[in-house]
């Protein structure tokens, strides 16, 4: 069955923030996009959660599709809703956070990601959207 709403809907995406340690520094994983926006930018795995899907189901499948990576415990940190928070128009994002080791950390970037990569948390590049300040407070929780 379909509806119509009179009034528009803002779109719902997840974005994970996965940490490890390595060297005795730690690290958070991210994707290089592929795509409009922040072509070529770096930012956190996670996209549009279908409409058959659970957030948690959506943030592991966006995990995977983006890094291959996959088995890590992942819990819900926040929802990201700032009006101007994506240029494609209206979307909130709520954030999962988790920590995986270096068994556990071997990743590629795949479908919509150039690469995938980890990078020190005191080094990190200049990231899309609002994703500094998403992985600063799941830093704070972890």
């Amino acid at each position: 069955m379909s509806f119509t709403y009179k009034y528009p809907r803002p779109a719902l995406t997840v974005d994970a923030v996965i940490f490890r340690n390595h060297c005795d520094k730690t690290e958070v994983l991210l994707i290089q996009r592929d795509r409009y926006p922040y072509e070529g930018m770096w930012a956190l795995p996670g996209g549009f959660v279908e409409m058959d899907e659970t957030l948690e189901e959506a943030i592991a499948r966006e995990l995977e599709e983006e890094t291959e990576l996959t088995g890590v415990d992942m819990k819900q940190l926040h929802a990201f809703s700032e009006t101007g928070r994506d240029p494609r128009g209206r979307t909130v994002s709520v954030a999962f956070y988790g920590v995986t080791d270096k068994n556990n950390s071997k990743v590629k970037g795949g479908d919509d990601a150039r690469d995938a990569n980890w990078f020190p948390i005191d080094n990190l590049p200049k990231l899309a959207f609002d994703h500094n300040e998403i992985v600063m407070m799941a830093l704070k929780k972890v």
